[in-house]
């Protein structure tokens, strides 16, 4: 878990926990398997953030409810699920220039936003967690982007994960 300041988007905080995973990975169930290292990480920050961004789906998961809306609502505050990947839904082309987004929908339902990170990059996946709408949380993807396809806060998660904390 990273915590950064905003805007200057410089860490402020990071948490790391280990142990035994209890549930094996079934595409679909993320929060099963991550979920419970992840809360056990977010209550031994010192700082409460104002928002999370994860690595993961909110609404736009088959079930309707991703790992960025299971821990949202554990941890009641807002949540945004920003994928690297498509689970479910498909949308139109989207321009090739930073901040091109086009609607995710499933079944009908508007789930999400492709949204363009970058000029030129592949998009990321952009879902409502909990507590939050889907103009603020493309809104937040984007702020919280910068030099990289991903948004800091996720991707500065990824590598104090690996144990390469700076």
């Amino acid at each position: 878990m990273v915590v950064l300041s905003y805007p200057g988007m410089q860490p402020v905080e990071t948490r790391t926990v280990e142990g035994c995973l209890s549930w094996p990975y079934v595409p679909g169930f993320l929060s099963f398997r991550e979920a419970p290292l992840i809360l056990s990480a977010c209550s031994e920050l010192d700082i409460v953030p104002d928002l999370l961004l994860v690595d993961g789906q909110g609404i736009a998961h088959p079930r309707g409810f991703g790992l960025a809306s299971h821990l949202g609502l554990f941890l009641d505050i807002p949540a945004v699920g920003c994928a690297k990947s498509l689970l479910c839904g498909t949308h139109a082309c989207l321009d090739t220039h930073r901040g091109a987004t086009a609607e995710l929908t499933y079944k009908g339902e508007i789930v999400g936003a492709a949204v363009r990170t970058r000029t030129g990059v592949k998009p990321v996946y952009v879902s409502i967690g909990h507590k939050t709408d889907l103009a603020t949380a493309v809104e937040w993807v984007l702020h919280c982007s910068g030099r990289y396809r991903l948004p800091e806060p996720t991707r500065l998660a990824h590598i104090a994960a690996s144990g390469s904390v700076r």
